[in-house]
């Protein structure tokens, strides 16, 4: 393996440790050592939002905390959900006494463990919402929509209920622009290189050298077809004729293009599918309100991108606008 490690088992801990050395002015880390609470927060909010999920995808997850996005997030092991305990810690450490939105990857062992959690507040006292987000178009058919994986697209839905909540929304209202955010995002990717889970030692698949999966997911899950890697226009071509060919933009909505790079993929590579993708958009006559790229959910150092769009009509529009910072997310706002 390629890696500077110490004890692979100790990982997580040890990243933790760093993050709270680097960070500890921002976050608060939790006594499980497992979650983290942002230490800014807008004071008209009224409902907390807690992220979570497995380590490996950095700057998921404890990237999207911060003011606009989420107020903390649990940490799992490597490509491992997290457990309850820290989960319910960030709860009840973001509640205000109006409720917590769990907004999280549709995983099966994310939605156990954050619904377990759930289950503890509640008996609490603690009012919780949940949104599995799931916006990978690959890995379910639209008829089954809710069996979807959350990737990429999920950095821009948690930008959504981060905004709406600082409006100082309710529960229910948050709970609400994140699920239509969601409706109205797809993702969908391509993998070229395996990556090395550190306890396991070995790579995570096997793709033939000179070949990409067209669909794979984060965790190296298998996609809709293999076959010899193309050229950036003709990959980028095919990702957005897939969403384009699912969910395209009503009158009136504009496109937010996300393309997000895995881990081993520079940036370099990315921003030439951006180019593509914004491209098409301009000539199908379709308006661009904003395009991204950068690591936003990587899969330790797995090659490949994947692209994700989001049609906003206003009061997405206004949401995505709305000021934030996540600790580490590159930024999905204008920056400068």
């Amino acid at each position: 393996m390629r890696k500077l490690l110490n004890d692979p088992f100790e990982v997580v801990a040890e990243m933790v440790d760093g993050l709270e050395a680097a960070y500890g002015s921002q976050i608060a880390v939790t006594p499980s050592r497992r979650g983290i609470v942002s230490r800014g927060r807008a004071a008209s909010r009224r409902v907390g939002i807690v992220t979570g999920g497995g380590s490996g995808h950095e700057p998921a997850f404890f990237g999207y905390v911060g003011p606009g996005f989420a107020d903390g997030a649990a940490l799992g092991n490597v490509f491992a959900s997290p457990s309850a305990t820290p989960i319910v810690e960030v709860a009840e450490q973001v509640d205000r006494g109006e409720g917590v939105l769990f907004l999280y990857g549709n995983y099966g062992g994310d939605v156990m463990n954050f619904s377990m959690a759930s289950a503890l507040l509640i008996r609490s006292g603690i009012r919780v919402m949940q949104h599995p987000v799931a916006d990978d178009l690959a890995s379910a058919p639209a008829a089954r929509a809710d069996e979807r994986r959350g990737v990429a697209g999920g950095a821009l839905v948690l930008k959504v209920a981060g905004a709406r909540a600082d409006e100082g929304a309710s529960l229910d209202d948050v709970h609400a622009a994140a699920a239509h955010a969601n409706a109205r995002t797809r993702t969908i990717g391509v993998g070229l290189g395996p990556c090395i889970v550190p306890a396991a030692g070995r790579a995570t698949f096997d793709l033939p050298e000179g070949s990409m999966d067209v669909g794979m997911g984060v965790h190296g899950e298998a996609g809709m077809a293999r076959r010899e890697i193309g050229r950036a226009d003709d990959v980028a071509d095919e990702l957005l004729d897939l969403i384009l060919g699912e969910l395209e933009p009503r009158d009136g909505e504009s496109a937010f293009v996300l393309v997000d790079t895995l881990g081993a993929t520079p940036l370099m590579e990315g921003l030439v599918v951006v180019r593509r993708v914004t491209q098409r958009l301009r000539d199908a006559g379709i308006p661009l309100h904003r395009a991204r790229a950068g690591e936003y959910i990587t899969s330790l150092e797995m090659a490949g991108l994947s692209l994700t769009v989001m049609w906003l009509d206003d009061e997405l529009r206004r949401l995505v606008d709305a000021p934030g910072r996540a600790l580490l997310m590159p930024p999905l706002d204008e920056p400068w």
